[in-house]
Order: structure tokens, then C-alpha cells, then sequence
């Protein structure tokens, strides 16, 4: 084997040595990300809430059915569209009857790895939402449970549908069974990104300005909320720590947050913390969806949350690692169902 020349070897020994440092470092931020972050799972399902297909089928039947509310003009994808990404692209979005809902729509993709939904935390989990959501002048306009069930069962599609989702129940067309097999196919629609190839030891799944933003976004101080497998949605915080979030955000009225819910003082401006899965694809943000763009957005937490004031190529940074949390949309998310046929006359 012929030998490097000399002035050759005196130079590809300290380029070695810097391959060999930059590889090290990039097993200590992945090893370091590892201890913060957790991979998607398969799906969402819980000893309480259990996934089977034929609830999946009938939830997602349920989900696209805008004859679920009482003039039929909305239904649950209405506000969390595929093409938004489980969201409706709005600042607040509209309810039945023109009706104006007080906050942002969060994207109901991976919702289940969430500790509670909703902003202020007054969902306990998906099927709760759903069932709420039924019976909301806003959401549904339907002015008892009865109401919805009776709709559905004059449907002649839905009710053996439901006899197959609910073989046990002698009544199985009930606001908690159209809950439960919503909440079922909701628990379906995970969406694993590069990150999570990342998490399971590909480092190649992130490109370096990802990488490098994941660096930032972990010693700027992101990570004592945003952390887990959602990257975030696992506890509340003040929306505001350094200073009022309005100030920052323009926001106007100014939302008391959880503070409308228990009364506790010590709740007041309290949020949800947000998921960041999908974060790039799910704008306007914050709970009232008072900043248009992801850089801004990204500003915004680090000034009101943390005391930061990062720079365009910082948060650049940020940003590229917060794209590598899109994930490819599920197949049955992804287009709507057809639906069981049967026309019901809506209230007026």
C-alpha cells in the first residue's frame, strides 16, 4: 500500500481528530436528548380506553359526520382538518350557527399524549372533549344528549355500526359510546417524524441546523416544559414567568387561563403547555392565536417564559429542529370516509 506523503498525513491527523470530536459530540446530544424526549408510540391506547377497529371505524364515521350537529353544517374535522394539520389555520374558529369559540384550536394529532386537553386543562382526555363537545351550544348546538343519539339512530348506517363497536351494550347508541369510538380513532392518529428516528439512534434522521437548534433549544431552557413524548403537554404553566404575555403577544382580550376554572388565584394566566409535535405545520399560535409565524412564536416564549432574547440565527436554529417534529399525516386522517347514507331534516 503506498504511503501518504508526509505534508498529506500531517494534515489528516488534526482532521481526524475533529471527526472524531464532532462525532463525540453529536452522541452526547443525542444520549442527552434521549434523557428528555421519548419516541411516539405505536398509538394512543389505554387499559381504560382500548383501541379496536370497529370503534376506530365507527369513530372515524363519527368524526367527518357534520349531521352530528343541529343544523348538520360541522362537524369534528370542521375545526381539526387533515389539511391543517388537525387545526383550522384561524386565529379562533367558529362554531355552529356562527357562533365564536374564546380560543385557538389545537391540532388533535398525537392528542392523547397530553396529561389533559383543552388550553385551561377542563377536558380530562379525549373521550371527555367528545362528550362535552356533543352537547356545547358552540361546538354542537344539540340541546340534550338525546338529541344526538335520536339523530344518529335515524341514520340506517350507523346503528349496526355501533352493535359492532358495542356487541355488550343492549343500547349501544349513547353520547358516552359515540365519545368512546371517537376517542378511539383519535387514539390512532400518531405521527412519527424524523426526531423520534433520531431518538431511536439514527443521527443521520436530523440534518446539522436541526441538531444544532436541538442544542439550543435544550440549553436556552426550552426543555423544563416542553419535554416528554409530546414535547410538551404534560403540565401546566404560566403563560408569562418574566413578564405578561399580552405584551409580547398583542393579545386582546387578555385570557385569565385556567384561573376561569378553579378560581385559584394561583392558576391565573395558567395554561396547558402545548405540544410542539407538528408545531411548523399548525400556525397561528398560543392559546388565542395571537402570532401569526413559528420564529415569532419561538421569540415570544423565550423573552416572556425565560428571560431570553434570541437572535435571528438562534432561533433559525430553533426553528429548523421544530420542523424536524412534522410527521407524515395517518392514511385514515389523511381523506375523509364516506359516510352511512340517510338524510335527517337539521333544526333550524
Amino acid at each position: 500500500m503506498a504511503k501518504l506523503p508526509l505534508y498529506a498525513a500531517g494534515f489528516m491527523a488534526p482532521f481526524a481528530i475533529l471527526l472524531i470530536a464532532a462525532a463525540a459530540e453529536d452522541t452526547a446530544l443525542l444520549k442527552q436528548a434521549q434523557g428528555i424526549f421519548q419516541p411516539l408510540p405505536k398509538d394512543m391506547a389505554t387499559a381504560e380506553f382500548p383501541i379496536t377497529r370497529e370503534r376506530v371505524e365507527l369513530g372515524r364515521s363519527l368524526f367527518f359526520d357534520p349531521r352530528l350537529t343541529i343544523d348538520a353544517s360541522m362537524s369534528c374535522s370542521s375545526c381539526h382538518q387533515p389539511a391543517f394539520y388537525g387545526t383550522d389555520a384561524l386565529p379562533k374558529p367558529t362554531g355552529v350557527k356562527q357562533r365564536p369559540h374564546p380560543r385557538h384550536v389545537p391540532t388533535n394529532l398525537n392528542a392523547g399524549t397530553s396529561f389533559v386537553i383543552h388550553w385551561r386543562g377542563d377536558r380530562t382526555n379525549l373521550e371527555d372533549q367528545v362528550f362535552q363537545a356533543l352537547t356545547s351550544p358552540i361546538t354542537s348546538g344539540q340541546p340534550d344528549e338525546k338529541a344526538v343519539f335520536d339523530r344518529l339512530a335515524r341514520i340506517p348506517g350507523y346503528p349496526p355500526l355501533f352493535k359492532a363497536a358495542f356487541p355488550d351494550d343492549p343500547q349501544p347508541i349513547t353520547l358516552r359510546n359515540i365519545a368512546t369510538a371517537i376517542g378511539a380513532y383519535e387514539r390512532t392518529l400518531v405521527t412519527p417524524s424524523p426526531f423520534d428516528a433520531y431518538l431511536a439512534g439514527n443521527q443521520e434522521a436530523l440534518p446539522p441546523t436541526a441538531k444544532a437548534g436541538l442544542e439550543k433549544f435544550i440549553n436556552t431552557g426550552c426543555v423544563a416544559c416542553h419535554n416528554g413524548v409530546g414535547i410538551g403537554g404534560g403540565m401546566y404553566q404560566k403563560f408569562g414567568v418574566v413578564e405578561d404575555y399580552w405584551k409580547a403577544t398583542g393579545s386582546d382580550p387578555i385570557d385569565k387561563g385556567r384561573f376561569d376554572v378553579t378560581k385559584d388565584p394561583d392558576d391565573l394566566y395558567v395554561f396547558r403547555v402545548a405540544s410542539l409535535r407538528n408545531v411548523a405545520m399548525t400556525p397561528p399560535y398560543f392559546h388565542d392565536g395571537s402570532v401569526a409565524t413559528l420564529p415569532d412564536a419561538v421569540k415570544v416564549m423565550a423573552r416572556v417564559q425565560l428571560g431570553v432574547r434570541l437572535n435571528d440565527a438562534d432561533t433559525g436554529d430553533i426553528v429548523a429542529f421544530l420542523q424536524s417534529l412534522t410527521g407524515e399525516l395517518p392514511a385514515n386522517f389523511a381523506t375523509a370516509p364516506v359516510l352511512p347514507s340517510g338524510f335527517v331534516v337539521p333544526a333550524k
